[in-house]
């Protein structure tokens, strides 16, 4: 029995077949819309820090990045209702929460680097010197390269 894989299809057209996964695009369609609805409405600089969270009931909940840039929208946020009333999508708006959420910083894996004193590096290298096995012999070397650099004052 041949395996014959099925033939590939495009991200899209799997996401439009799959009915959870078509749900879920189709929902993250409508935010998107709602986003660019949103941004057309704010000044340029509060653009980047202000995010659709989700739209119900006449709610639509927006997720601030830093406190300051919530205070300013708190001040617009009459102003801003009222604006976006106008759209189709967001004729029945009644309120519209602030919730402020810093973005998470990436985390880097931790990657400290080992720095020997050059006697503690010379006593490695002596080491690996006396030592048969080549692994051993090279990862001795290695360590021992991990000299304190001498800082020039």
């Amino acid at each position: 029995m041949i395996f014959r894989p099925l033939p590939a299809r495009t991200p899209a057209a799997l996401l439009s077949e799959a009915k959870p996964l078509k749900a879920l695009f189709s929902e993250a369609q409508r935010l998107a819309h709602l986003q660019r609805l949103l941004e057309s409405q704010l000044q340029p600089a509060a653009r980047k820090h202000c995010h659709v969270a989700s739209w119900r009931d006449g709610c639509l909940l927006l997720i601030i990045t830093d406190g300051h840039w919530a205070t300013r929208l708190r001040y617009q946020q009459k102003r801003l209702l009222r604006q976006l009333q106008v759209f189709e999508e967001f004729a029945t708006l009644t309120k519209i929460l602030l919730k402020v959420q810093p973005p998470t910083p990436q985390r880097r894996a931790p990657g400290r680097t080992l720095f020997l004193s050059p006697s503690a590096s010379e006593s490695i290298q002596a080491s690996a010197e006396t030592v048969s096995d080549p692994r051993l012999k090279a990862a001795l070397e290695r360590l021992a390269s991990h000299v304190k650099p001498h800082e020039d004052g």
